[in-house]
């Protein structure tokens, strides 16, 4: 299957896409990007590694991306809108092994229905951690179990809708007197921002444009 025969926003695509990616060590993406001015507050050399999978359901033409919201009761981004994923384990192999392992922790989705296809440049995120996004696609026929522990719920958004620059709204905010600048992506009723929006963002300068 060539790029042609496969459509935009389907998991097809996508795939296409991922496989065709290439990393460059030197590429760095993450907060500091669109926020330069507090460049060394971010990258830092403390950073804690951490790995997120971005799990693209196989729909047909239409594919979806598997969000979380956050447990409201977690100490660190409650209630906020995020990837499945977490730290990166001393006895995790790969960045690869601990998406899957924390995606399995938090909503209960079995490696056995994802295929890991790549992955995209680190993010650098302004909390202290660099994180590997892994991409994956899932295929359809799977349940999830939900971990009431970290998770509140999981839903699914449309591939279009967040690979579409028209969508992606930025906005800032005050913290510790000094203006952060993020991404932000409403959809549903659910916020999308920070650094999953940014993620999702990278995604779509990497992948589609």
């Amino acid at each position: 299957m060539d790029a042609f025969a496969a459509k935009p926003y389907s998991a097809a695509d996508f795939r296409l896409r991922a496989v065709a990616e290439r990393i460059d060590d030197d590429e760095e993406y993450g907060d500091h990007r669109f926020n330069p001015q507090h460049g060394p507050l971010i990258r830092r050399t403390d950073l804690r590694d951490a790995a997120v999978l971005v799990p693209v359901v196989d729909h047909g033409d239409e594919a979806t991306v598997i969000l979380t919201k956050r447990a409201e009761k977690l100490r660190n981004h409650s209630g906020q809108v995020a990837f499945p994923g977490g730290r990166i384990d001393p006895t995790d192999p790969t960045p690869e092994h601990a998406a899957l392992r924390e995606t399995m922790e938090e909503i209960g989705l079995d490696a056995g229905h994802i295929e890991i296809i790549g992955r995209i440049p680190d993010y650098v995120a302004g909390s202290g951690y660099r994180i590997a996004p892994v991409l994956g696609i899932v295929r359809p026929g799977f349940q999830l179990t939900i971990n009431e522990h970290e998770v509140d719920a999981a839903f699914e958004v449309p591939l279009r809708f967040l690979m579409d620059p028209a969508n992606h709204r930025r906005d800032s905010r005050m913290w510790d007197d000094k203006e952060w600048f993020y991404y932000d992506m409403p959809y549903g009723g659910r916020r999308i921002w920070g650094v999953t929006a940014g993620i999702i963002r990278t995604l779509y300068e990497r992948l589609y444009t």
